[in-house]
């Protein structure tokens, strides 16, 4: 008896996050209720706080372990040391680019609810302070590609760009009928060919910076 009530406990948890999912990623993290989520699960407004205390709980069971995956895995790439450093970056951005194409529905979810400032040194949830890592990490290795030091300024508006290049490539297939194989097959010595391109220019401004001191 105890054994099925232990079944019909973690079904019902599956179905709140299953109805979580589909109406965060159709609606927006904001607009959703606590209500709409119980009611899409077929359970009771009240049952719904027996599982998660609120919609922020919800949001961390659904991202953190697909998030902390994607964080092993770009580990594993970047301490791979027969990697140069350009070859890292690029395998860390088709690895976080992949991500997010075979997670198009929760894309927007896992990166943008609740979401701090990635510079921010303290954020009061779990997740964001996951999404800084992931942040720095593609952080790390593109300064490892640069003649730049960790300490300086620069870096981190060139991570950012290099950032919004990776969400804008995301963004464009975001979309798309094709498979994440497909696109990567396809298109993937142009996303190499992006990454590229942003180092030759941060390499020449930081060399022009150099030269006007």
């Amino acid at each position: 008896m105890v054994k099925k009530r232990e079944i019909r406990a973690e079904e019902t948890k599956k179905s709140i996050l299953l109805a979580a999912g589909k109406l965060f990623s159709e609606q927006g993290y904001d607009i959703v209720s606590m209500r709409e989520i119980a009611k899409e699960a077929k359970c009771s407004h009240t049952t719904i706080y027996i599982y998660f205390t609120n919609k922020e709980a919800l949001l961390h069971q659904l991202s953190m372990p697909p998030l902390l995956e994607l964080k092993e895995e770009m580990e594993n790439t970047i301490h791979e040391k027969s990697l140069s450093p350009e070859k890292k970056l690029k395998s860390v951005s088709h690895e976080f680019i992949r991500f997010c194409l075979l997670n198009r529905t929760m894309y927007k979810v896992f990166f943008n609810a609740k979401a701090s400032r990635v510079d921010e040194t303290n954020p009061e949830l779990d997740l964001n302070k996951l999404r800084i890592e992931l942040f720095n990490l593609l952080s790390r290795v593109l300064q490892e590609c640069l003649p730049i030091q960790s300490s300086d300024d620069r870096l981190l508006g060139y991570s950012r760009i290099y950032f919004f290049t990776i969400h804008g490539i995301v963004g464009t297939y975001h979309n798309s009928e094709e498979s994440v194989q497909t696109i990567m097959k396809r298109l993937g010595s142009t996303f190499d060919d992006a990454i590229e391109v942003l180092l030759f220019g941060f390499k020449e401004k930081i060399q022009i910076g150099s030269e006007g001191k």
